[in-house]
């Protein structure tokens, strides 16, 4: 089982690495990313059941990363959480077009994105 954090900025991905730290104990493997472009490559080539997704990055955004795995590459079955540092209507209603399963505003708590890593992993 797989989870990947994709996130440009260092200390988001760090914290939310350490967030989900108790699942690796339970035989989750976490992979992070720091650019659209870079998680893509990673969905590729480990096709992970749940990525966590920031939206604002370089190279390729957030909804434009979703969208591929959605829709070009087919992977219904990977759970996709757009974190966006804002929580606009329109932002929202671009994530559901680009096919998300979720949508939680940083700053997030979280134990909440721990229990959703849970229920998402089947754990």
């Amino acid at each position: 089982m797989k989870i990947l954090i994709v996130d440009d900025e260092p200390h988001l991905r760090m914290l939310i690495q350490q967030s989900l730290d108790d699942l690796e104990d339970e035989g989750v493997e976490l992979f992070l990313a720091a650019d659209g472009e870079q998680a893509l490559e990673v969905i590729r080539a480990e096709e992970p059941r749940l990525v966590l997704l920031d939206v604002m990055m370089p190279k390729k955004n957030g909804f434009d990363v979703c969208a591929t795995v959605k829709h070009e590459l087919g992977m219904t079955e990977t759970y996709v959480i757009l974190l966006p540092a804002k929580g606009q209507e329109v932002d929202r209603l671009r994530g559901q077009e680009a096919g998300a399963d979720q949508y939680m505003t940083k700053p997030f708590d979280p134990d909440a994105l721990l229990a959703k890593a849970h229920a998402v992993m089947g754990i």
